[in-house]
């Protein structure tokens, strides 16, 4: 009797002693969730619904307007970015407007100042100038645009589209390259030639050596 006690005590004890190793090693389990990737990385600010004014060596240059406002630290490199579009007004020294920029979309990295615009970007300035495109760069530290998608620009006096453009932040000093357009019969008989010199030369600290030009094309006779 004293032995069938034993075996059932000793059966129990060790049920339960099982039955805890076997919680206690569940337990001990962790659920490790993958890397975070920095690119999906949370921005440190949002702002919505900005309207804001942006200075440049102490003088106000810009007014931004976008729907949603970003600043992500934690992405190499650093930037903002303007996921639901962006308006820009840009003033001259008086507070006047001189142009408008509007883009889709827009990323601005901070410590190459360096602006990338995309999606439907338009330009318009105080001359009646208008480019258009799909991408846009915008340097803050040599104060051009560039692009090396096609682009459209079109003046009072001309229509020109090519793949690659450059210019001064007020549109006053362009170029576009690998082109196409119309122009006035006094561009193609060279009697307006140096008012159009200034108009589409190239900017001389401008470097293009990564990109060919194509060969000069004879314009036709009429």
């Amino acid at each position: 009797m004293m032995g069938r006690r034993f075996i059932l005590l000793f059966g129990v004890t060790f049920f339960i002693l099982h039955s805890s190793f076997f919680i206690s090693c569940t337990e001990a389990q962790e659920h490790i969730a993958k890397a975070v990737n920095p690119e999906d990385s949370v921005a440190m600010m949002q702002s919505f619904g900005v309207n804001t004014l942006i200075s440049d060596s102490g003088v106000i240059k810009y007014r931004i307007v976008t729907e949603r406002w970003e600043v992500n630290n934690a992405k190499n490199p650093t930037r903002w970015e303007f996921m639901k579009g962006i308006f820009f007004e840009q003033f001259d020294e008086q507070f006047h407007v001189e142009g408008y920029i509007q883009a889709d979309t827009a990323w601005y990295f901070d410590h190459q100042r360096l602006w990338k615009l995309r999606g439907r970007v338009s330009i318009r300035n105080v001359k009646g100038l208008i480019y258009t495109g799909e991408e846009l760069y915008w340097d803050g530290i040599k104060h051009e645009f560039y692009s090396t998608m096609y682009s459209r620009v079109v003046t009072p006096e001309r229509t020109m589209e090519g793949t690659y453009f450059r210019s001064d932040e007020k549109m006053e000093h362009y170029m576009v390259t690998n082109s196409k357009g119309s122009f006035l019969a006094n561009d193609i008989d060279g009697s307006d030639d140096n008012n159009n010199a200034a108009e589409t030369a190239p900017n001389d600290s401008a470097t293009d050596e990564t990109y060919v030009r194509p060969a000069a094309v004879k314009r036709p006779k009429y």
